[in-house]
C-alpha cells in the first residue's frame, strides 16, 4: 500500500458528476428557481436562446436528492467502464446526443411537461454496456435481455404505474445507446 494514489481516472464520467452535483447544490439555494430557469427542458420560443442551453442542460438538474443519487450511482458504476473502454470524446457525444434527442422528443410530445435529471443517460449507458463485447456481426444474448427487460418494464410503467417518471425519457436514451454502441462498435471501436 505504499505510495497509494487517488486517479481522476474517468474525466468525462467525473465531470458529469461534479456538475450534477453543483446543479444540485444551486437548486437548494434558490428553492428549485435555478431548475426551472435552466435545468429542465419544455417548450419555450425558438427566439429564447436559453431554449437550446435547456436542450442538453436538463440532464444536468434532479428534483432531489434521491432522484440524484438513483440517477449518479449507476453513472459511477457504469460510466468509468463505458468511458475507458469508448474513450472520453465518445462519452461525451452519447451523453451530449442522448441529452438532446430527450429533450427534443419532450418538447414535441410533453411540451407543457417539464423534464429534467441525467435517467435518459442512465439508460443510455445500460444499454451501451450490453454492446461492449459485440462481435462479427453477432448480437450478444445480454444486450436482449437488457433491452427487453429494462425497455419491457418502462413501457409496462408507461402504461400501467401513474407517477413522475418519464419513461418515454428512458426509452428513447437506451435506443440512443443502442444506436451509438452499434455505431461505434462497428468495425472496432475507436477511442476518442
Amino acid at each position: 500500500m505504499k505510495n497509494v494514489k487517488v486517479s481522476f481516472n474517468s474525466p468525462v464520467i467525473l465531470g458529469f458528476t461534479l456538475a450534477c452535483f453543483a446543479v444540485m447544490l444551486l437548486s437548494i439555494v434558490t428553492g428549485g428557481a435555478s431548475n426551472r430557469a435552466l435545468f429542465s427542458v419544455y417548450a419555450s420560443p425558438l427566439s429564447d436562446p436559453l431554449t437550446y442551453l435547456r436542450l442538453f442542460g436538463h440532464v444536468l438538474g434532479h428534483g432531489g436528492w434521491d432522484h440524484f443519487m438513483g440517477n449518479i450511482m449507476l453513472i459511477l458504476i457504469v460510466g468509468p467502464l463505458l468511458e475507458e473502454k469508448y474513450g472520453s470524446r465518445n462519452i461525451l457525444t452519447v451523453i451530449a446526443v442522448t441529452a438532446l434527442v430527450t429533450g427534443i422528443i419532450n418538447v414535441i410530445i410533453f411540451p407543457h411537461s417539464q423534464l429534467l435529471g441525467a435517467s435518459g443517460v442512465v439508460f443510455a449507458f445500460i444499454l451501451l454496456s450490453s454492446l461492449t463485447c459485440i462481435k462479427d456481426g453477432q448480437i450478444p444474448l445480454t444486450f436482449i435481455l437488457v433491452a427487453v427487460l429494462y425497455i419491457g418494464q418502462q413501457i409496462f410503467d408507461g402504461i400501467f404505474v401513474s407517477d413522475n417518471v418519464s419513461n418515454l425519457t428512458h426509452i428513447v436514451g437506451g435506443i440512443v445507446g443502442t444506436i451509438l454502441g452499434y455505431s461505434m462498435n462497428k468495425g472496432g471501436v475507436k477511442k476518442a
